[in-house]
């Protein structure tokens, strides 16, 4: 049973890793951070719990150890559910409410130099500040947004997991999509004020999801994702639905961005496979070219129950309910190039080998502006082939999609694998142990202070990785050098034996942490107004004492 069975756990720990193994290197710096799922929210997918963040510095303390610290975020949406947690359930797609729909913002911390902010698919992005880890604001009033649905308090938005931040622009990139509709406007957040600037993209769809975003220098990127909602399951039937094998990929210019204009064109592709997280270079010099990380055979938003059966016919041990079902087919990952003017897609690159198996979010490059202008290297952890964490019912529903003759015999490990940016072939990789669980990965340039994120060598080859690493003996941090992943950690981090951690979903690295700083952003009460008469007194005089709470 190689997934941990202690993935699932509802414990937080604040911790004190120490080195268990090599040496710490001075020039590993800044702070690791990571989003997850509070799983004692008790959500029925387990990533659709109230959001965490936990923050470690890769600098030890005094005492040569490395606190890691975890916190709920105090969202409006978590204040009002400890005061009413009667009337909050939990369903397949998030929680509902009298007052609306939770935003969860568990799923990727988002540095924007010495600020963060915590995101998720369906709800605004959650300033976080960095050094207490304690809620600040959402971003922009909920109108400016589009609301998916309109709620009396708490709005259903659909955006991106994955915003980006412009390095000349200065702003920060997101989308708001209609869930039923599938049309989608562009947001832009300028990092202060309490409103954001919408652009409604003219006659674009994206018919499942946004999970991610990316730009270029001239160009966002917007492509449809694989995550499509099966309504009947929303009511308790049986998830059915199957994504979409291919989908829409959406260039808008940035420069018809522009204040006073409501709407926006875009140049629209198509592309097969389905994908889920993707990458552009900014220099679109030569084109707007992206590694495409394609998810064939992975539905995220089935998940396993107790009474189903895994993919050899046996019951889902009841420690995995809740967990999203694993990838059904090997990994594959493409560079694929864009010419707005032309329309043509082309593939100058593509890795797939059939002993990988999937990656849903596990990857890592250097953020640093000069770093996506050049990459060098783009570092995958393929997660491995686990029949457990495969379902039945994911089976049927992808019949003939499947080729069930790549299944390995055995179960397969995690590997990271360090691939060059331009043909993707593999440059180095480790093995992990079998009933080893790694996390997202993070990119840290060696030696680097300050505010900036560009190491002296950028591109994602000259520093390190930080991988954290679930196993039910512990909990550890792995520090691999990024120029030779193959060398294995040169240094590990843990708690003492037997401290475990719950699932971590994306991680980011970020080279300070220094308090919010005092800037104007959007209070919980500009959010409520007549729409507020649609609850029952008591909720009313509920949610004004709530706002009172953040000040307003």
């Amino acid at each position: 049973m190689p997934i941990p069975r202690s993935i699932l756990g509802e414990d937080h720990p604040d911790m004190d890793l120490e080195v268990v193994a090599g040496a710490w290197p001075d020039d590993a710096r800044g702070h690791f951070v990571v989003s997850t799922s509070d799983q004692r929210s008790h959500p029925l997918h387990a990533f659709f719990g109230d959001g965490i963040i936990a923050r470690m510095p890769l600098r030890p303390g005094p005492d040569g150890r490395f606190p890691w610290r975890a916190r709920v975020l105090d969202t409006p949406s978590v204040r009002l559910k400890r005061a009413r947690p009667d009337l909050f359930t939990a369903g397949p797609v998030g929680t509902s409410s009298p007052w609306g729909f939770v935003n969860c913002a568990n799923t990727a911390p988002l540095p924007w130099g010495d600020r963060l902010f915590a995101t998720w698919d369906a709800g605004r992005p959650v300033e976080v500040d960095p050094v207490t880890l304690e809620f600040v604001a959402e971003v922009g009033h909920r109108d400016d947004w589009k609301p998916a649905m309109d709620q009396a308090v708490l709005p259903l938005i659909s955006s991106t997991a994955h915003p980006v931040i412009d390095p000349d622009r200065g702003c920060m990139w997101n989308v708001s999509r209609d869930v039923l509709a599938g049309t989608v406007s562009v947001i832009r957040y300028d990092g202060t004020g309490s409103r954001v600037h919408r652009w409604d993209v003219e006659n674009a769809v994206l018919p499942q999801a946004t999970h991610t975003i990316t730009q270029t220098r001239d160009w966002l990127v917007l492509a449809d994702t694989a995550f499509k909602v099966d309504v009947d399951e929303i009511f308790g039937a049986d998830r059915t639905v199957a994504n979409n094998p291919d989908g829409p990929v959406l260039l808008i210019r940035k420069d018809d961005l522009k204040p006073g204009v409501s709407t926006v064109t875009c140049k629209e592709f198509r592309i097969a496979p389905e994908v889920n997280h993707f990458y552009a270079s900014y220099d679109d010099s030569d084109g707007v070219q992206i590694v495409m990380e394609h998810t064939p055979g992975v539905d995220i938003g089935m998940y396993l129950r107790e009474d189903d059966l895994d993919l050899r016919g046996r019951p889902i041990d009841p420690a995995l309910r809740g967990m999203y079902c694993h990838g059904m087919t090997p990994a594959l990952t493409t560079v694929l190039q864009f010419d707005p003017e032309t329309g043509q897609v082309r593939e100058r690159a593509r890795a797939h080998d059939s002993s990988r198996w999937w990656q849903a979010e596990l990857s890592a490059i250097d953020w640093s502006m000069e770093g996506q202008t050049d990459p060098t290297r783009h570092h995958l952890v393929y997660i491995g082939f686990h029949p457990e964490g495969i379902n039945q019912r994911a089976l049927r529903n992808y019949e003939g999609r499947i080729d069930t003759s790549l299944f390995p015999a055995e179960e397969t490990p995690a590997v990271l694998v360090s691939h060059d940016r331009d043909d993707l072939k593999p440059l180095a990789e480790w093995t992990f142990a079998l009933d080893d669980y790694p996390t997202s990965p993070s990119f840290v340039p060696r030696g680097q202070g300050g505010t900036r994120y560009a190491g002296s060598s950028p591109g994602g080859h000259d520093g390190y990785l930080v991988v954290a690493v679930h196993n039910d003996d512990r909990f550890r941090v792995e520090l691999f050098d990024a120029a030779d992943v193959g060398r294995g950690p040169v240094a590990v981090l843990a708690p003492p034996p037997g401290t475990t951690v719950p699932f971590l979903i994306h991680s980011a690295w970020m080279p300070e942490a220094r308090p919010a700083p005092d800037v104007e952003r959007h209070r919980f009460a500009d959010d409520l107004d007549a729409r507020l008469d649609q609850l029952d007194p008591e909720l009313r005089t509920l949610t004004r004492e709530v706002a009172e709470g953040f000040g307003g």
